[in-house]
């Protein structure tokens, strides 16, 4: 555990959102790692991924746990045919972080939000913090105060019961 101000803690500060980081001692390989180094269970750990729908045009989702976004629901949803995942070179463009290390919060350019209802479904979560091997953990109803407005949709296989 540290102290250390991230490019995400000093975001979540100006919005008066309660959290503390959580570094790292190592490399992280999984996410089942990350999560067992932060106490947590895999389904904790929100992912936040980046989609490029368009020419220089993307969104982010934000999912919980190692559950598969449903491309075709994700597709329907959009009301597109193609869309692709952000390499990483586009991820740090987009975002100013690197892939470990995205969030929804401080990133370089304002992103479309599409969250999905798991993210909300624990108590205590962590998010990506901008520095990879950092986290920041907080309540998920202070991330869903922190977030604002938002698109909920059902993005994931097999976490809601009437996931389809």
């Amino acid at each position: 555990m540290t102290n250390q101000k991230t490019p995400v803690s000093i975001a979540l500060d100006k919005l008066e959102i309660p959290h503390r980081v959580f570094r790292h001692p190592g490399k992280v390989n999984s996410l089942e790692q990350a999560a067992r180094e932060r106490g947590q269970r895999p389904e904790q750990v929100i992912r936040s991924i980046l989609f490029r729908t368009g020419q220089d045009q993307y969104l982010m989702a934000l999912v919980a746990g190692p559950a598969q976004i449903k491309w075709g629901a994700l597709r329907a949803y959009l009301g597109q045919s193609r869309l692709t995942m952000a390499d990483k070179d586009e991820v740090l463009k987009v975002t100013g972080y690197p892939i470990g290390g995205v969030s929804p919060f401080g990133t370089t350019r304002k992103l479309r939000l599409l969250v999905d209802p798991s993210v909300f479904a624990e108590k205590n979560i962590s998010i990506g913090s901008g520095v990879r091997g950092t986290t920041v953990i907080l309540k998920s109803e202070h991330l869903k105060r922190a977030l604002g407005e938002v698109e909920l949709v059902e993005l994931i296989k097999g976490q809601l019961p009437n996931a389809r």
